[in-house]
């Protein structure tokens, strides 16, 4: 075996009691293997990483064994290990944005492996960064070779630190989240990318993940991880199909399903009619335009009483931006008809109190919701805007009930964010768009920053809610599972276009090249 962990601890001590982050994992790696590690957040996932490559904080206490190619690294001092990492086992980290540094350019770190570990001169290490940045599909890559990370897309950031993970050519790659951040058809190609220069390097592969249909598709073995142990082992296919742990159970149970109820759809209740939403392009020292980048291009819909819209498609399609315009949170040409009412034509006092009955929920509940601001007074903030309520003791109690219509006490009123887990910080930004009763809630990606137990948590309320008040939702995700498990209809949009319209049908039979490109991306 290349990798051998055996009765791994991991401890770190602080002001309070003594934390266990690792309670004796074991596991191993063959090279030329792709094994992955599977479980939520919190369950050790990444401080197993971390103890492999020796990154782990100066107040942890390691036991155990963790060998690679015989040689323990638990006992290695941190010159022995810094020749080790980025020479013989790399990793690449789940957001690149925060791993790469941002005043050097990405060809200077792709290549700082190179001279660090192989002894390059830098016009050889300049010619092989390139080299590698054209294998991993970076496009005109002399020229990227002098760029920024900002200046990089999400899916070019994650391939040069896949292009430095590779720089020389290590025997093992730890892959902690490596495509959370990126849209189905950039998953695929990043995916497929470590699997050719895996064979081609006969590397060996430990992928960390909270998908497990992404370790399904990519892994010969499956560890599943819950409070720092893992509590089942085996090939992927047995474990998927023939789960034997309560907790394997539970995460698979959680992969969302369509139901296959009729649901009672009213009448039409939002109307949007030729949404445009073009923004000049300005170059040169006085910003004269020089064309126009259209985010969102005559796209119209209709949404029902009870029914859940879904609109999908990548970063940069125009989803978000056409929910903006719905609200008009952003400038726009067309027709927005909610309850009777143009809201592209409403004074702003009106604009206000119609917008009660047209709410939305964030992707993101931790930077959603003000730190400063109680749980009260966050779901309440609303009820003031809106003068609903007679008195504080009436909006109180409104919040509770807002509170109890998500699954959380009224009790937590009191509280602030950051006492809260991700899903209950989302239920919070529910309730807080629920407690005007509103008949209209846009879903910005409200999942996909949650692990999947939570994930399927959410979406049982949102289909209870939706059930008990009749509620119109758009969904927008990236997340092709569950919008097939949610939507009435859903809309394929590619740069600010719809591209395709239609009931589940779509998803069993699409039509358009692109939709038929992106949902083999994210079933195959």
């Amino acid at each position: 075996m290349l990798l051998e962990i055996e009765d791994l601890k991991v401890v770190f001590s602080g002001d309070g009691a003594p934390v266990t982050a690792l309670k004796g994992v074991s596991l191993d790696i063959d090279r030329g293997e792709t094994v992955a590690l599977v479980g939520e957040s919190g369950s050790g996932k990444s401080v197993t990483a971390l103890s492999i490559m020796g990154l782990l904080a100066a107040n942890a206490r390691v036991s155990g064994s963790v060998r690679l190619d015989g040689e323990e690294l638990t006992a290695m001092n941190e010159e022995g290990l810094r020749r080790l990492r980025g020479d013989r086992m790399a990793m690449v980290f789940q957001e690149p944005m925060t791993s790469l540094n941002p005043v050097y350019t990405v060809g200077s770190q792709i290549s700082e492996p190179m001279l660090i570990h192989s002894g390059l001169d830098r016009a050889t290490a300049r010619d092989m960064a390139i080299e590698l940045m054209a294998r991993v599909g970076i496009a005109d890559p002399a020229r990227r070779f002098d760029s920024y990370p900002h200046q990089l897309s999400g899916g070019q950031r994650q391939r040069a630190m896949i292009a430095m993970a590779l720089a020389c050519r290590p025997d093992l790659l730890i892959a902690d989240e490596p495509t959370t951040a990126l849209d189905v058809t950039v998953e695929a190609q990043i995916m497929k990318l470590i699997r050719e220069l895996q064979e081609e390097f006969d590397m060996a592969v430990l992928l960390i993940t909270h998908d497990l249909g992404l370790a399904a598709k990519n892994a010969k073995r499956i560890n599943v991880m819950t409070g720092g142990a893992i509590v089942e082992h085996g090939p992927t296919e047995r474990v998927f199909s023939a789960p034997a742990h309560s907790y394997t159970k539970k995460l698979l149970a959680s992969i969302p399903e369509r139901r296959d109820q009729e649901k009672e759809i009213g009448e039409t209740v939002l109307e949007a009619r030729n949404i445009s939403c073009h923004f000049p392009i300005k170059k040169g020292l006085f910003g004269r335009q020089r064309g126009v980048f259209r985010a969102v291009d005559r796209v119209s819909l209709t949404l029902s009483r009870g029914e859940t819209l879904g609109i999908v498609g990548e970063s940069g399609s125009g989803k978000t931006t056409l929910a903006m315009a719905i609200l008009r949170l952003t400038r726009f040409r067309g027709q927005v008809v909610l309850r009777g009412e143009d809201l592209a034509t409403l004074p702003r006092r009106r604009l206000v109190r119609a917008r009660r009955h047209l709410q939305i929920v964030f992707q993101d509940p931790y930077s959603s919701l003000s730190p400063r601001m109680t749980v009260g007074t966050i779901v309440g903030e609303g009820l003031k805007v809106h003068r609903i309520g007679r008195n504080r003791r009436e909006r109180e109690k409104l919040v509770a009930r807002a509170l109890e219509r998500v699954g959380l006490s009224p009790d937590m009123a009191a509280r602030f964010p950051h006492e809260f887990s991700g899903g209950q910080r989302q239920r919070i930004a529910v309730a807080r768009a629920l407690v005007l009763e509103p008949e209209v809630l846009i879903l910005d990606e409200p999942t996909s920053a949650l692990d999947m137990t939570i994930q399927a948590q959410i979406i049982e309320l949102l289909r209870d809610l939706q059930d008990d008040m009749g509620l119109a939702y758009i969904f927008i995700s990236h997340d092709l599972r569950t919008v097939r498990a949610l939507a009435d209809r859903v809309m394929v949009m590619r740069h600010g276009m719809v591209v395709e319209h239609g009931g589940p049908e779509v998803f069993s039979a699409p039509k358009h090249t692109y939709t038929r490109e992106l949902f083999a991306a994210a079933f195959s």
